[in-house]
């Protein structure tokens, strides 16, 4: 099979759904194999099944270190290895100050910071005893660049995102890894639709205003779909980004500049 991702095995963690989903439909398109990791493994086994041959579904719980290293054992034990991780496994939520819970602060870490970190450590682990390097991929989000008012925990889930791709970059490439990620704005799907519902809440907005006046925020003029990222993601994880090391890309519409 022909393509940038010939031959190459991915792991995408989220992957049943939403961005996680249009990656995976993209890099079997380019001749990789692709492991849907996610925790809903029937919905999981259904994106599967749909984008049909070269994709196949892991149980994935990115909280749980137990189920990260079972889901690294089955996609070596499926294909011999992993060239490629996507850390896309993510949650939201917004409160203002006065407002926020430890719960939530507790799921949103737990799932975006520590779930990518040990994700990527234990992929990182994998591709070194391969000896064959990689590519990994964080996502991060516009929300690491700077702060918003009712947005703090979740704003500084993706700062740490950048974080941890810069270091994880600079310390993984002595073995050929490459560490970067993508910063997405405001990426329209069924997600979108709970954020929105918060920020009704927080802001005393009907139902559909809040992501009507962000799409047309957009300097693009509309909020993203998830494949207008997937261009990035193969650059990323094909031998095209061999040069790139510990770097967060903006794909946003024009949000942010940096």
């Amino acid at each position: 099979m022909t393509g940038r991702l010939a031959g190459k095995s991915a792991l995408i963690t989220g992957a049943a759904r939403g961005i996680g989903a249009a990656f995976a439909k993209a890099y079997v398109a380019e001749g990789a194999t692709v492991a849907i990791g996610d925790v809903d493994v029937a919905r999981a086994e259904g994106t599967a099944a749909q984008i049909g041959a070269g994709a196949y579904a892991v149980a994935l719980d990115v909280t749980s270190e137990a189920s990260i290293n079972e889901a690294v054992r089955s996609v070596e034990a499926q294909v011999g290895g992993i060239d490629i991780l996507v850390n896309n496994a993510a949650l939201f939520d917004l409160a203002p100050i006065a407002d926020i819970t430890r719960a939530s602060y507790d799921k949103l870490f737990a799932v975006n910071v520590a779930g990518t970190l040990f994700t990527m450590q234990a992929a990182a682990r994998s591709m070194i005893a391969r000896g064959r390097g990689g590519k990994i991929i964080n996502m991060a989000s516009q929300a690491g660049r700077r702060g918003e008012a009712l947005v703090a925990v979740y704003c500084a889930t993706k700062a740490a995102v950048i974080s941890l791709t810069q270091s994880a970059g600079l310390n993984l490439i002595a073995y050929g890894i490459n560490v970067n990620a993508i910063a997405p704005g405001v990426v329209d799907g069924e997600h979108w639709d709970g954020v929105d519902a918060l920020f009704a809440k927080y802001e005393n907005r009907p139902l559909g205003e809040k992501k009507r006046l962000v799409g047309a925020a957009v300097p693009i003029g509309r909020m993203a779909r998830a494949e207008d990222l997937t261009g990035m993601a193969i650059f990323l994880a094909s031998a095209e980004s061999d040069y790139v090391v510990a770097q967060t890309y903006n794909v946003d519409g024009g949000n942010w500049m940096s």
